[in-house]
């Protein structure tokens, strides 16, 4: 997927499982992203969060390295024609790294139950941001991408802003799938449609909120120990082969395989296949990328770390970062011969994974909290019955 997040969950822990934080918001991500977290509001609190209820570091490290993952894949898109390897790790990456950070946003969003708190939330935390940064990517787009008629559309989604959209309609869409009695197969059903169906159009970013939604609802009906099973150290052993197998066949498959199916923006026609390969694709990748990311989830450790706190800012580093992502391609850095080396490839590498580390730092958060988490009480009715109780 060329955009990624976090990109991520409910601000407000679980109550069944207090240890485990939500995000500040991608996610990521994500291409991602993110996700993922989404994934900022996508995944929880910040420096608000209530006393006693900590963050769990095993998210909070699981969304950064996600975060990572989709600035990486962004950082390797460029390169992928010059580079048989490049395209690969993107393959392999891209076949994950969103799906994981979703993933993680659906489990985030479990106790999403519509009242009016949370709506409130979703609105501050989710729907703003997705208006600021459409149109701040659509000014960016006019001035350096040198296209000053590219017009403003909140229908549209462009480039990273799609997860924020589907992180909106699928946490609304919650209560929907908390009450159906076979969740999952249902979605992959909704999933399954949308991909031999090329009228649907580019509204909403629909395909993706479509054919990504299935990871979400995975998400919602995962368990805590679900989370524990694939962290056992025999995950840890099985996930080496598994991902050794994967960056194998897409080594095979990277010349022979257009790499937008794991974008999952377009339907099967609209990639010039036969309308059933739609729904093959999409259970196959189902598969795949629930496989590996599970070997993601093994990996990911579960103490804190010097990256832990910057899990509660993915969606900050997902939604800045796209800036410098497209602004590199804007700016023509990749025309410069050296980058297509090796050694270069490794310096763009290094580049991706250092910028988004550091907009997801507290500074950072700190500098943009008043447009990605905005309290906007002036905005909502008060609740009489919060205002009576604090008489």
């Amino acid at each position: 997927m060329s955009e990624p997040i976090q990109l991520a969950a409910q601000r407000a822990p679980l109550p069944d499982q207090r240890t485990a934080a939500p995000t500040s918001s991608p996610a990521s991500g994500a291409t991602a992203p993110a996700s993922a977290a989404a994934a900022g509001t996508a995944a929880g609190t910040t420096a608000g969060k209530k006393p006693g209820k900590a963050r769990d570091a095993f998210f909070d490290n699981a969304k950064y390295l996600a975060i990572v993952l989709v600035a990486m894949g962004h950082s390797w898109e460029p390169l992928r024609g010059d580079s048989r390897a490049a395209s690969a790790l993107y393959m392999t990456v891209y076949s994950f790294h969103m799906p994981a950070f979703i993933v993680i946003s659906g489990y985030f969003s479990r106790s999403f139950d519509a009242s009016p708190g949370r709506l409130k939330r979703l609105i501050t935390g989710v729907a703003v941001p997705y208006v600021v940064f459409e149109v701040a990517y659509t000014f960016f787009k006019r001035t350096a991408g040198g296209d000053p008629d590219y017009p403003i559309s909140l229908l549209d989604p462009w480039y990273l802003t799609w997860f924020l959209i589907a992180l909106f309609v699928w946490r609304l869409s919650t209560p929907f799938w908390k009450v159906v009695r076979w969740p999952l197969p249902l979605s992959l059903a909704i999933a399954v449609l949308a991909s031999v169906s090329p009228d649907i159009g580019d509204d909403l970013d629909l395909q993706r909120v479509l054919q990504f939604l299935p990871f979400f609802v995975l998400g919602l009906c995962l368990k805590p120990e679900h989370f524990q099973l694939v962290r056992r150290k025999e995950a840890r052993l099985l996930a080496v082969p598994v991902f050794a197998g994967a960056l194998l066949f897409a080594y095979w498959a990277a010349p022979r395989m257009n790499a937008a199916w794991f974008y999952r923006r377009d339907s099967a026609q609209e990639l010039a296949a036969p309308g059933w390969s739609g729904a093959v694709m999409t259970l196959a990748m189902f598969g795949c990328s629930v496989v590996l990311a599970a070997c993601f989830f093994a990996w990911v450790p579960g103490r804190r770390l010097w990256f832990t706190a910057l899990g509660a800012g993915t969606l900050y580093g997902y939604l800045l970062h796209g800036f410098i992502a497209k602004g590199s391609r804007f700016w023509d850095w990749y025309d410069a011969d050296w980058v297509h080396t090796p050694g270069g490839e490794v310096v763009a590498t290094l580049f991706a994974a250092s910028l988004i580390t550091v907009l997801c730092t507290p500074p950072v958060q700190r500098a943009f909290r008043f447009v990605m988490e905005p309290k906007m009480e002036w905005a909502f009715k008060k609740d009489a019955g919060e205002v009576a109780r604090r008489r």
